[in-house]
């Protein structure tokens, strides 16, 4: 359909779909303030929005001025608000607290049923512009973001931050977020929602390993299935912060924006600033919050909508250790048991035989591949399979080809280079010939072979990022040189899938993901670790741009031991791989990986196209999460024994998200069964009865026997 847009002339403006509503104020020629986010509200005319908006004014009390305006989307000091301002900056120490006055609002429908409204105000005083764009789409996710035009004819304006803040109301008194590190991403934190600021930022040049991901404010007690939640989350790969702030008078904002280094963005007269995307999603229940987020991946352009390929990626399997004949049988072993994509990881390039060399020189190895990738390759896709590369675009090794050539490529600041992280340093694709010779490098590769997959990786956090000779901030300018290389990339090779890895799961975010395929949920396989990490991860992303995979017992990362059955269902749920030395398995786990490939290949249309829910259980040994279909015709549900429980047997597990009142088949899939005690099985499991979709809501089954840290698989099909 075409999008039309209009002018607002009202005093509010509704906007709904997928069951949200969006109150906003745009009277008196202001920018819009949010009067409600929630739940949708049902048709209000001109006399509801205006009760609505006299209801919920707050009385004159204690304020900072005699008038009340109410907390913009940019909040304005000027405006009465006296917490974190949304435009901070000045000229000189002039213009540092802007007006913004004759706003003009305008609506447009969007293409998925959804509406926008862009509204742009002026300071003629201060010579500022700001455009604020607010989207509710058909799905009932939010997006909003601010833009900001220098419109002085001959000063500069040095920006600090440029924030967009969502008012929640006072029953979202907790909040959640998360923090992380190496091969511990996505650990989460809650804490009431207090007078004050809780500020979450990111100074790592990435999304970061410790990055807060979302922010959440909820009723207290919020859980997955219940408790309404206002979550956000800021769509961008650099430098950030999300933060909640509750002020003295009760109003309580999330917000977030680009965290901008000293200097780093001074706007010449005429310039702009774009700000990134914050993206919101309301929810009864982190689930339905979840599944908001979800439909929005599954819409980007980027998004990979052909079956999720099995992968195997060759780091555990060989590290460093390339020998054609050996990744040749390697090659052979993933074919036969059903694997789809062969990935060659690091250690193909330059004179690269270990981690402290080499990186940056992106030509294949002479000495280790003496003709090339080209017989590797055509092994590999004689045997059906897909190719993809290892590559670390960003980074560089003092100890290479490239640095000790132009060593003026490398960030710096202060004259320094400053300290090595993982032995290596960050390549400044600010300067346009490194960017141009990176560019070259990537496309010859792409040109000369038939490479269907980059797995791109980023292991060094840009602590100081400086742009040479002069040191002056980069981090900003270095994200958007790694969006348009990626972009480029696509460009040139239409059909290359990329998945952002940066020491993992350090690069997690909507902006990388409007450029890749799939995003690498950390470096750690143990099955313990990764299922709280799924369902973390999943409360942005849907399962199927998430890597998971099967690897080796012992763990590489934590050294505990697991059964080849938990290892592969927990990597089962998301984009689906192995990462072990397959011609080392004995025959029968050879059979096993095959069995389970094959399980993936039959579910992965309803584990990559259905609604994720999880189980709100008090057992906190007991974990149950699943996939219903989107019209709920089926679902399948994974249950785990995490740790031992003082409760034997462990109760009943209920399985959320079918119709009500709809009956169905219930089962356990045999090949799941990796770890079932010496006891006697549920009376249920024998008979596969037929219950409603209420019934094992809210009721549910008697758990199975089964030993800690093993798991089964529930099968649920309309009788």
């Amino acid at each position: 359909m075409p999008r039309t847009t209009s002018t607002v002339d009202t005093e509010f403006v509704h906007l709904r779909a997928g069951g949200v509503s969006v109150v906003l104020a745009t009277g008196g020629r202001r920018l819009p303030r949010l009067l409600h986010w929630g739940a949708d509200l049902g048709d209000l005319d001109d006399t509801g929005l205006a009760d609505l908006a006299t209801a919920v004014e707050p009385p004159l009390h204690h304020s900072p001025t005699d008038t009340v305006h109410g907390v913009s989307l940019l909040p304005e000091h000027e405006a009465g608000w006296i917490g974190r301002p949304g435009i901070q900056g000045s000229r000189n120490g002039r213009d540092w607290s802007p007006s913004m006055s004759a706003c003009v609002h305008q609506l447009r429908a969007l293409d998925d049923g959804g509406r926008a409204l862009t509204s742009t105000a002026t300071d003629e005083v201060a010579h500022l512009q700001v455009r604020l764009e607010v989207e509710l789409r058909g799905s009932g996710l939010l997006r909003t973001r601010a833009t900001l035009v220098n419109t002085s004819d001959d000063e500069p304006y040095e920006l600090e931050r440029l924030r967009v803040a969502l008012p929640v109301p006072d029953q979202a008194g907790e909040l959640l977020d998360f923090t992380g590190r190496h091969i511990a991403e996505r650990t989460p934190q809650r804490t009431g929602f207090d007078v004050g600021v809780h500020s979450r930022e990111v100074r790592t040049g990435r999304s970061g390993l410790d990055s807060p991901y979302l922010l959440v404010a909820g009723v207290p007690g919020f859980g997955f299935r219940h408790g309404e939640v206002w979550g956000l989350h800021l769509a961008w790969s650099g430098n950030q912060e999300l933060y909640g702030e509750r002020c003295h008078n009760g109003a309580r904002v999330l917000g977030a924006g680009e965290l901008l280094l000293p200097h780093e963005l001074v706007l010449a007269p005429g310039d702009t600033y774009e700000g990134p995307w914050l993206v919101a999603s309301y929810g009864v229940g982190l689930d339905e919050m979840a599944a908001r987020f979800h439909a929005w991946v599954r819409a980007l352009p980027s998004y990979a909508s052909s079956p999720r390929p099995v992968v195997l990626n060759t780091w555990e399997a060989v590290y460093f250790d390339h020998d054609l004949g050996r990744l040749s049988a390697l090659a052979q072993r993933a074919a036969a048991v059903g694997v789809e994509r062969f990935v060659l990881d690091d250690g193909w390039f330059g004179d690269r035989r270990d981690d402290h060399r080499a990186l940056g020189d992106w030509q294949v190895s002479h000495q280790v591949w003496p003709d090339g990738l080209g017989p590797l390759i055509s092994t590999v896709r004689s045997l059906g399979m897909q190719f993809g590369l290892w590559v670390e675009p960003e980074m560089v090794n003092l100890d290479s080809d490239l640095a000790r050539s132009h060593p003026q490529w490398l960030m710096q600041t202060g004259g320094r280079v400053g300290y090595s992280c993982r032995n290596q340093h960050v390549l400044d694709l600010t300067h346009p010939e490194c960017f141009e010779h990176i560019l070259g490098c990537l496309d010859a590769l792409l040109v000369e072979y038939p490479i269907d997959y980059l797995k791109w990786d980023h292991n060094r956090p840009l602590v100081e990022a400086g742009h040479g000779p002069s040191g002056v901030p980069a981090a900003h300018a270095q994200t958007l040189a790694t969006y348009r290389l990626m972009d480029e990339l696509h460009a040139r090779h239409p059909g290359l899938e990329i998945e952002s890895c940066a020491s993992g799961g350090g690069r997690v975010d909507l902006g990388i993901l409007e450029r890749t395929q799939r995003v690498w949920g950390s470096d750690c396989n143990d099955p313990l670790e990764r299922r709280d990490m799924h369902r973390w991860t999943q409360l942005l992303l849907p399962p199927e741009v998430i890597g998971a995979h099967l690897g080796s017992s012992p763990s590489h990362t934590t050294g505990r031991a697991h059964e080849l059955a938990f290892r592969a269902e927990t990597a089962l749920w998301c984009h689906f791989g192995l990462e072990l030395d397959l011609t080392r398995l004995s025959d029968d786990d050879l059979a096993a990986t095959a069995q389970w490939v094959a399980a993936y290949k039959e579910r992965r249309e309803l584990l990559h196209t259905g609604t994720v829910v999880n189980c709100d259980i008090v057992e906190p040994s007991l974990s149950c999460h699943g996939v219903v279909a989107p019209d709920r015709s089926r679902a399948l549900y994974s249950v785990a024994y995490l740790g031992r429980s003082p409760s034997w047997p462990l109760g009943r597990v209920t399985l959320p998200g079918l119709a009500p009142d709809t009956r169905y088949r219930v089962s356990v899939v045999p090949l799941a069964d990796g770890g079932q005690a010496q006891q006697a099985d549920p009376v249920w499991m024998g008979r596969e009865p037929v219950l409603s979709g209420r019934t094992l809501a809210t009721t549910g089954l008697a758990a199975l026997a089964i030993r800690p840290e093993h798991s089964y698989l529930v099968q649920v099909e309309v009788a």
